[in-house]
């Protein structure tokens, strides 16, 4: 059903010589979803406030009320960039966090190490006062949930995004995030189709629990308990996915659809696609072709909401330019389920993750993954 396509032409001259250079298209996120995009044109401040502007902007960190909203300096190494792709189906109802990805960027400034944290990872969420919420232990996913009660209000995700970071931190021993984006992931199918799609490997046959061939929803069976209908399939290979395939690929956690590992596969899917993303953002068709690059600029803009801390997305695009798709780690961290069948209770990190997190902290991760190699993400 999928085919594959040829790389794009590398070769091409920009079509936009005469304009001085460019800070590249810094695409971080992931998973899947997620993607931290900016690009700017230095000297040109009409278009530096024009892709600045498409770019939603929250109180992430807390630290309006504090007044920390003013650029400190200029970023510099090491960072961590916290990613979280939520899929908002109702104002009303609180959102949780689908997807967790840290960037870890050395002190270099020309690599990245990306981690995903599973959804159900048990954990302890801190106590969080200005959502009313009392601390206790749950998934990792319900702390943006919990964090973003507004007593009165509607749920806020911003809110709740602080509360996630603060409840990551306590789990990897970060002190402090440098930068966070909320990824809205039906946004992104904005992005996959404005980039014309996207090519990825994909690593084994794969069924789509939830949509059909032409991507409409399969039925649900009556009484619950599934779906009936014909389902998407995405054959092992390279292939070409438009954005609505793109998405639906990245969400695939079911051993019965051809994921055996579950939501561990999930998060190897989301990490190959924030991969494939990049490279394909990098590429002559998207940076030499100015119609193509701006809808998808303006695409990744509506698409999430960011914080940096004092730093625009324009600060994070040029101290992120030289960052490739093949600079880019992704990790694996170990981990086993607590319980089994409807004893389940979600997911626990085995020990080694802490040696990582310590490395992590220290900007040590290459020494690390020179004597740990199996953390590094492999396809299967």
């Amino acid at each position: 059903m999928l085919v594959g396509k040829g790389g794009a032409d590398r070769g091409r001259r920009s079509l936009w010589r005469g304009v001085p250079r460019w800070a590249r298209l810094s695409t971080i996120v992931g998973i899947v979803m997620m993607v931290l995009s900016g690009s700017v044109l230095v000297g040109y401040n009409t278009l530096v406030a024009r892709y600045e502007g498409a770019v939603g902007k929250g109180d992430l960190f807390g630290e309006q009320a504090a007044g920390a909203t003013e650029k400190k300096s200029d970023i510099k190494g090491p960072l961590n960039i916290l990613l979280v792709g939520i899929d908002p189906r109702n104002p009303r109802t609180r959102p949780l966090s689908d997807s967790i990805m840290v960037l870890h960027v050395p002190a270099g400034m020309d690599r990245g190490y990306l981690f995903s944290l599973p959804r159900d990872l048990r954990v302890d969420i801190p106590a969080f006062p200005k959502a009313d919420y009392r601390g206790g232990n749950d998934r990792i996913n319900a702390a943006m949930s919990h964090g973003s009660n507004v007593p009165g209000k509607d749920p806020s995700a911003a809110q709740g995004f602080e509360l996630l970071a603060k409840t990551v931190q306590e789990v990897t021993g970060i002190k402090r995030f440098d930068a966070g984006a909320i990824i809205n992931f039906s946004g992104f199918k904005k992005i996959v189709d404005a980039m014309g799609g996207v090519d990825m490997y994909i690593e084994r046959d794969v069924k789509s629990e939830h949509l059909q061939p032409d991507g409409s929803p399969r039925q649900l069976k009556p009484g619950g308990g599934g779906y009936l209908g014909p389902q998407a399939r995405y054959e092992k290979g390279n292939a070409h996915l438009n954005g609505w395939q793109a998405l639906d690929y990245v969400r695939q956690r079911y051993p019965k659809n051809g994921v055996p590992d579950a939501d561990y596969g999930r998060q190897r899917h989301q990490q190959q696609f924030v991969k494939a993303m990049v490279s394909q953002a990098f590429g002559a068709d998207v940076v030499a072709n100015p119609i193509k690059l701006d809808r998808v600029l303006r695409a990744a803009g509506q698409s999430l909401i960011f914080n940096g801390r004092g730093n625009s997305v324009v600060d994070f695009g040029l101290a992120l330019k030289d960052i490739r798709s093949d600079s880019i780690e992704t990790i694996k961290l170990p981990g086993a389920p607590i319980g089994s069948g409807s004893a389940y209770r979600g997911e626990q990190l085995l020990d080694p993750a802490d040696d990582f997190f310590a490395a992590l902290r220290a900007d040590q991760l290459d020494a690390f993954l020179l004597e740990h190699p199996d953390f590094k993400q492999k396809s299967n």
